[in-house]
């Protein structure tokens, strides 16, 4: 059975959620046992999915973070109550060519970029949309 720890917290249906995700974020990579993920980019990718789950959903349902360490990594899941799913995280970036200087986009290719998988599912309650990120490497 693999080693894993998880962190589920609710955050309110503002902006406000973007600051607390990342902080949630930060201290359980700093908590977690095993190497961690990279500690920025992960703060990074979840800014933008609870950003886009704020966004992008009406009403005030709160969105749920789950983050969850595993030894080679984390997978940050962002819970929401709009079942439509959020885009599309499987594209790369040379399918779709997107601007870059475009204010509205960039953030799931910046998922899609730096996260080493990511994707989206139905739940029973809306969706989660979801990324990993692989464990830093130890010094030598």
């Amino acid at each position: 059975m693999p080693d894993a720890s998880a962190w589920r917290i609710a955050l309110p249906h503002t902006a406000a959620a973007v600051p607390l995700a990342r902080a949630l974020v930060r201290a359980a990579l700093a908590e977690g046992a095993a190497p961690s993920a990279d500690a920025d980019t992960a703060e990074l990718l979840t800014a933008e999915l609870v950003a886009n789950a704020v966004e992008h959903t009406a009403g005030g349902d709160p969105i749920e973070l789950v983050v969850e360490l595993l030894g080679g990594g984390c997978q940050v899941e962002v819970h929401d109550g709009d079942p439509r799913p959020p885009g599309d995280l499987t594209a790369r970036p040379d399918d779709t060519h997107p601007d870059p200087w475009q204010e509205h986009g960039r953030g799931l290719l910046l998922i899609r970029a730096l996260s080493s998988g990511c994707g989206h599912r139905r739940t029973a309650r809306g969706k989660a949309v979801w990324f990993t990120l692989p464990a830093r490497r130890a010094a030598v």
